[in-house]
């Protein structure tokens, strides 16, 4: 137990380390120009971008540089991200097909003919660029995270049925031992008690599917010092196709019982009915929109809470702050470990309760 409890603070540690290296990386050439501005180190963190940024070494970044992919006016442009030269203010331009493209705050934008400040970006009134974007269709961080999560869950149940079929006993070995458990505990108690014995089979891959998609990516962006982490769960665009995913599979799915109580309620006063019909139709929608926010609030929060927790050090300016800061760094990382698989486990659990409930039929009395 004692060493169960020792390397899970030593990896809380090292994550909390790792964010220290990040935001340090993100500061140390900025504090000398400007004032630390905790927003904007937290939001660069959590944000998308078009490249992996690992360390800054001797005033130079190193990253590595992800394809930049656009449907311009002159057709489609495509080069490597290396080419804007980590910069991310407008001021570099690439040129490809007689066209000027400027990378800022990791949007990219037509050039404008008339630099402000050295920089080929126009604004209005409010500070945002006015600039006219191209299709973008890159592989950015987010993007490519995802891939690799899609090749890590091939490999990891490609491993496993290789496993079973190399037992001759039918008993798991090797990393089977592993998916063997979590997939009977999504069957017996997600699956089952909320689609039901008769339905859930049809449903049961895409459950797996959404449970270890998901909680793999949480996994991914808390790994420490992996070169490409990313937050992918908490990006509202991915978060939203998942929502959006369930939210089709439940109305395809939904049998004549269910629309009838939300359009129809039977057993209730004429008046009530007309009440409570918009009220059960705007449910419909709320419901993935409530899978949507939960997953990308809670799993952006983590994030947001340890690089705030760690900006202390950078606002107080004073190495005493440090060990107060580390200490509540690495108690949020430790709850985070749990929270992403908790999050994978709600957003599962909810998606085959709003799928169950669209094909349970209703007995009703005459």
């Amino acid at each position: 137990m004692q060493i169960k409890t020792f390397k899970t603070l030593l990896f809380s540690f090292l994550l909390s380390f790792s964010f220290i290296g990040n935001a340090s990386e993100k500061t140390s050439s900025e504090t000398s120009q400007e004032e630390f501005n905790v927003t904007d180190m937290i939001m660069h963190h959590i944000k998308d971008a078009h490249d992996f940024h690992i360390m800054d070494w001797k005033g130079h970044a190193i990253s590595f540089p992800l394809p930049v992919i656009l449907w311009t006016d002159n057709g489609l442009v495509t080069f490597m991200s290396s080419e804007f030269h980590h910069d991310d203010s407008g001021k570099v331009v690439v040129e490809r097909k007689g066209q000027k493209l400027v990378k800022y705050h990791e949007e990219i934008y037509y050039a404008s003919n008339d630099a402000e400040h050295d920089s080929y970006i126009s604004h209005d009134e409010q500070h945002h660029a006015v600039n006219d974007k191209p299709l973008d269709f890159s592989i950015t961080k987010l993007v490519f995270s995802m891939f690799l999560s899609i090749i890590l869950l091939v490999l990891i149940f490609g491993l496993s049925a290789r496993a079973y079929k190399k037992s001759e006993n039918g008993v798991p070995t090797g990393i089977a031992k592993f998916t063997e458990p979590l997939v009977v505990f999504i069957r017996d108690e997600v699956a089952i008690p909320n689609i039901g014995e008769k339905h859930y089979k049809r449903f049961l891959p895409f459950l797996l599917t959404l449970f270890f998609f998901i909680w793999i990516n949480n996994l991914m962006g808390l790994i420490p010092f992996f070169p490409f982490s990313a937050n992918l769960s908490g990006n509202i665009a991915f978060t939203l196709v998942l929502a959006i995913i369930t939210f089709v599979i439940t109305t395809l799915v939904g049998n004549k019982d269910y629309w009838k109580h939300i359009f129809w309620m039977p057993g209730l006063p004429v008046p009530m009915k007309l009440f409570l019909a918009p009220i059960e139709f705007m449910g419909i929608f709320i419901k993935p929109i409530s899978l949507m926010i939960r997953l990308f609030a809670n799993i952006s929060a983590g994030h947001i809470i340890v690089l705030s927790l760690i900006s202390l050090i950078f606002i107080a300016k004073s190495i005493w702050v440090a060990p107060a800061s580390i200490f509540f760094s690495v108690f949020i990382s430790v709850i985070e470990v749990l929270v992403v698989a908790i999050q994978a486990y709600i957003f599962t659990l909810l998606s085959a309760l709003y799928i169950g409930s669209a094909m349970e039929e209703h007995e009703h009395e005459h």
